[in-house]
């Protein structure tokens, strides 16, 4: 990396916070800041009335940013806004951590193939007491399966050329769920996907998370998005593969719950 220009290293990293998760805001805020190779931009997207939460931000060096109280895709696409000259852009929960040299290894993807749009690698699933059970490293499979399986991206192990993002439009903030997912079929119709199967970051997987708390109302909401993206003679077909993927959801869903457990 010490070859690639100080300019072509600047990511802005956005977390959303409701301000309720203090006790990880800290460790996934350190987690951005202490990254080396990158220039990191660290956006906190919180309410006017999460107090502490606003503290922690600040004391991390991060930039404040109001939530506007309209979902997730709003706060994250509020924290995009706060962009400057940045590159990339990367997204984490105030729960979730980028490992060690993450973005590192993230923008060395993407300056290797000048035209890929995203990058992303394996993700540690962690529980609320810090011990991590299992790990999501498919590479390429993950995106072969994107339009019509499971998502099997991780959000806070990708990286997205801001550019890109930009001119797919912001965030839809209409998602209550899967808005990730769609982001990501929007942007891989500009352009590839590269992978590494080495663990980026990390995910801390508990029961009141909004996708596994909600597992059923994600897993519609997602069928949905993916048939919008299909072509319509393949959109008509859906119904083919989407009871399989939703019972093969549910499946693994339940397991990692198990396995989260202390």
């Amino acid at each position: 990396m010490s070859a690639v220009p100080e300019h072509l290293r600047k990511v802005l990293a956005v977390v959303p916070t409701l301000g309720e998760r203090t006790d990880t805001l800290g460790p996934a805020l350190a987690s951005l800041t202490a990254q080396d190779g990158v220039e990191c931009t660290v956006v906190v997207v919180a309410p006017e009335d999460a107090v502490e939460a606003r503290r922690i931000a600040v004391a991390h060096g991060g930039l404040v940013v109001d939530d506007p109280g309209r979902g997730l895709g709003a706060a994250v696409n509020a924290g995009i806004a706060a962009a400057r000259d940045e590159r990339y852009f990367a997204w984490i929960g105030d729960d979730d951590a980028m490992r060690p040299g993450g973005l590192r290894t993230l923008v060395g993807l993407l300056e290797r193939a000048p035209d890929a749009v995203v990058a992303y690698g394996g993700c540690e699933y962690m529980n609320h007491e810090g011990h991590v059970f299992a790990i999501s490293r498919l590479g390429r499979l993950a995106t072969w399966v994107l339009p019509w399986g499971p998502d099997l991206i991780p959000q806070p192990a990708s990286l997205t050329r801001l550019d890109h993002l930009r001119a797919v439009g912001p965030f839809d903030e209409s998602l209550r769920f899967v808005m990730d997912l769609d982001m990501f079929l929007r942007l891989r119709r500009r352009g590839r996907f590269v992978s590494t199967r080495h663990p980026v970051a990390t995910y801390r997987w508990h029961p009141d998370a909004l996708t596994v708390a909600n597992r059923d109302l994600s897993i519609h909401e997602a069928e949905q998005v993916k048939r919008r993206h299909l072509p319509p003679p393949l959109a008509k077909l859906a119904w083919a593969w989407d009871l399989p993927v939703r019972t093969s959801i549910r499946i693994v869903s339940r397991r990692l719950t198990a396995k989260a457990r202390p």
